[in-house]
């Protein structure tokens, strides 16, 4: 999981520290990254400037993919530092940005996890034998909701034909996203990282069409 800090014309991308990381954390983090005294820029999220350096993350409702503005202290790196930050990118960029890519990766799979295993499982549920009505007048309103998307689909098939194509597009996509994310040569722990979570997603889609295709096999 990571987070976004946007200096000038520059997207930065940095782990995101637990929530009870203090602000101050970040700030010595980009004024060791940018070469500028920590207390020469503002750190702005969601419009709002972060301000109290001893309040921890989870006070600014920073999440995974956030984006903070740096702003102050020079909206590019100064021509007198120019020189030292570069020598010290030469020697930390390799790790740093290895380090934001394993981030990334992380980021779409929890993605998948949080917002898509769901609802493929609830799919999945709503497939079951006696779980189907073959009626396509809207199901009466359950006495007590068991899962929003289920409730949603109301068992009808017209619905879970709908569902199942929805749910292959989202997947599909967070596949795209995953195979965009270039890994340098000799990163090997973001090649690793970036092939188990395709392999976890690619998992996921083929559950996803294998009961759909069972489904269907019933039914005919």
């Amino acid at each position: 999981m990571s987070y976004v800090v946007k200096w000038g014309r520059e997207r930065l991308h940095f782990p995101l520290p637990p929530p009870d990381t203090k602000l101050s954390a970040i700030r010595h983090q980009l004024a060791e990254y940018t070469q500028l005294p920590a207390q020469s820029f503002k750190l702005i999220h969601a419009g709002a400037v972060m301000k109290d350096d001893n309040a921890p993350l989870s006070a600014y409702g920073l999440k995974p993919n956030s984006t903070i503005a740096l702003v102050g202290g020079g909206e590019s790196p100064p021509s007198s530092t120019k020189r030292s930050r570069k020598h010290a990118e030469k020697s930390t960029s390799a790790e740093r940005t290895e380090a934001s890519t394993v981030a990334q990766i992380q980021g779409e799979l929890d993605a998948v996890r949080n917002n898509l295993l769901p609802d493929v499982d609830e799919f999945l549920t709503a497939l079951e034998p006696g779980a189907i009505s073959t009626s396509t007048a809207p199901a009466p309103a359950p006495a007590q909701t068991t899962g929003l998307r289920q409730n949603q689909l109301g068992g009808r098939q017209q619905d879970l034909a709908l569902e199942h194509v929805r749910l292959g597009e989202l997947l599909l996509q967070a596949l795209l996203r995953l195979d965009a994310i270039t890994t340098e040569g000799e990163w090997e722990d973001a090649r690793r990282e970036r092939k188990g979570a395709v392999k976890e997603v690619q998992a996921l889609l083929d559950r996803l069409d294998g009961g759909w295709r069972t489904r269907k096999a019933q039914r005919a």
